[in-house]
């Protein structure tokens, strides 16, 4: 039998718009707990790959909103909050050991509970499964401590898989129960895919699971690795409702992990977040080369500039890609970008195209991209990468200067 509409008949509020004017005025404006990444009353999702930093700089966030403190530039417009992590990751061992020193510990606020899993514990109960277990669970303390910022490292342990929609669905339904239930904010920590793109800027596809996760969530950021530097790191903002997207593509926060001392008076017992400034997210990814991903944007563009030099010296390319150690087809490449001409390839107008074999750096009259084995049975003309015609002649040419070439 369908539901009696009567009984469902509050799940809905409806007003007019004015009306809805109205009370959204008298709402209390949502303060920044991390800068412009998240706000109060917000659902929000830092993702990362593994090793990142995740943890780390959720503690520090979460420390930080306990004092009412900014973490590095960014403010924390709230009062002192009270903060519950819940750590499925580290034991109390791992723990201790990234907030000790051998002059002192790291002293957290009064304000900052963390809860650790016991699975041993979960004790028998009229749930449906596990996931409601540990959502009653996590209901039970936040009640507990009165905690009214959440925090949840990680999502992998509140869910069998989030890549079924159904499960997806049923966790942040969850999660925003909680939220509504409790007036909390909540942070919840998440992984990027295993074989993500390198070289493609960090975006919502990038959320391990389903796209319901961030589709619910009312803020995401995540954090990136630079390959212009082992141990930086960036963050950047991927989706927000509060605010305007300060920390995009073209200004994300540079930062990096650190246990240096907060403070001259204090030993460097607290692992966390130091941050350096801005830049663009291009210069710090990889670029798509023809072998993989093996070579930044800036080093590709410095290594442009070198070949481009010493081909102004008269070097030929076979001598650059020796002094380089670079790959013959690498200097052809790069040589011919940079005279505005087509990458390593050549068009046929008619006839079979192949493909093009390793370049010969001193063949004359740019000839040195035309495949060897070139045929010109159909007896239609070839055009080479400058807009020649391909003659006769010119496969005289191209065999006497590959005569010495292996077969």
């Amino acid at each position: 039998m369908p539901p009696d509409p009567y009984t469902a008949s509050r799940i809905f509020t409806v007003e007019t718009g004015n009306r809805w004017m109205e009370l959204g005025e008298r709402e209390p404006e949502a303060k920044m707990l991390f800068g412009e990444f998240w706000h109060q009353g917000e659902l929000c999702i830092l993702f990362a790959d593994t090793n990142a930093g995740k943890t780390v700089l959720a503690v520090q966030i979460a420390s930080n909103i306990a004092r009412a403190k900014q973490t590095g530039p960014f403010a924390c417009d709230a009062k002192p909050e009270k903060v519950l992590y819940v750590d499925f990751e580290l034991t109390a061992a791992q723990f201790h050991q990234r907030y000790s020193h051998p002059e002192g510990d790291h002293r957290f606020p009064a304000n900052f509970f963390r809860a650790q899993f016991n699975p041993e514990n979960g004790g028998t109960g009229n749930f449906n499964s596990d996931d409601d277990l540990l959502i009653a669970g996590l209901e039970y303390k936040i009640r507990q401590v009165c905690a009214t910022v959440l925090v949840i490292d990680n999502i992998t342990c509140l869910r069998g898989g989030t890549e079924s929609a159904a499960v997806a669905l049923r966790l942040m339904n969850n999660l925003k129960s909680l939220k509504a239930d409790h007036k909390l904010s909540i942070l919840v920590l998440a992984h990027t895919p295993k074989r993500r793109n390198p070289a493609r800027p960090l975006s919502a596809d990038d959320l391990h699971g389903s796209k319901l996760l961030i589709n619910f969530a009312d803020s995401a950021f995540a954090i990136g690795k630079s390959t212009t530097d082992a141990g930086l790191c960036y963050l950047k903002q991927i989706k927000q409702r509060n605010t305007q997207q300060i920390y995009g593509e073209d200004n994300v926060a540079l930062c990096r992990i650190s246990k240096a001392p907060l403070s001259a008076k204090k030993p460097g017992n607290f692992l966390h977040f130091d941050f350096e400034g801005y830049d663009a997210e291009q210069p710090h990814i990889l670029m798509a080369g023809r072998h993989g991903y093996n070579r930044s944007l800036a080093d590709h563009q410095l290594l442009a500039t070198q070949v481009a030099a010493l081909s102004a010296e008269g070097l030929s390319q076979r001598q650059i890609a020796l002094q380089l150690n670079i790959g013959l087809g690498t200097v052809n490449k790069l040589l011919h970008r940079d005279n505005g001409q087509e990458k390593d390839d050549i068009a046929c107008t008619a006839g079979t195209h192949t493909p093009a074999a390793s370049p010969v750096g001193d063949a004359p009259n740019g000839l040195d991209n035309i495949p060897r084995q070139l045929r010109q049975e159909t007896g239609a003309a070839a055009t080479l990468c400058n807009g020649a015609s391909y003659t006769p002649e010119h496969e005289a040419i191209v065999t006497g200067a590959r005569a010495n070439d292996p077969p």
